[in-house]
């Protein structure tokens, strides 16, 4: 789960970065998240890693064998791709900005696509690491 944590925290990052640039200010999945749970925005946040290090990060570590490719980032990349697609299918529509987001224009697919590319490579790459450095430390 340290992987989904480090893959989380990117993540965070490159949203408030859009936030503080202005880029797309309709698309705020922690206000969206606050919205269809009817909690604070930092319970939100809350919500926001305990997908990402628990459901994602934890997720990752199961199904990642059964991945294509050889290096741990292409894994997690092609992972959080299926994870990107259950959010555009599931989690969009529910609050209520329809599938793929569309109501947001067509910057909301291709925006959160490439940030849950980042999220999958640092997710992958990281848990290679940590991976490989266990391998390392049992020889």
């Amino acid at each position: 789960m340290l992987a989904g944590l480090a893959a989380t925290v990117v993540m965070s990052l490159m949203m408030l970065m859009k936030g503080a640039m202005g880029l797309m200010p309709g698309l705020d999945p922690i206000a969206m998240i606050a919205a269809m749970m009817g909690v604070s925005a930092a319970l939100a946040w809350a919500v926001h890693f305990m997908i990402g290090v628990v459901l994602w990060g934890g997720g990752f570590a199961v199904v990642q064998t059964s991945l294509p490719g050889k290096q741990f980032w292409v894994r997690g990349v092609l992972f959080a791709i299926g994870a990107w697609l259950i959010m555009m299918v599931v989690m969009m529509p529910m609050a209520g900005v329809g599938v793929f987001g569309m109501s947001l224009g067509m910057m909301a697919p291709v925006m959160t696509l490439v940030m849950h590319v980042v999220f999958g490579a640092v997710l992958g790459g990281v848990y290679g690491a940590l991976v490989t450095r266990e391998v390392v430390a049992r020889a």
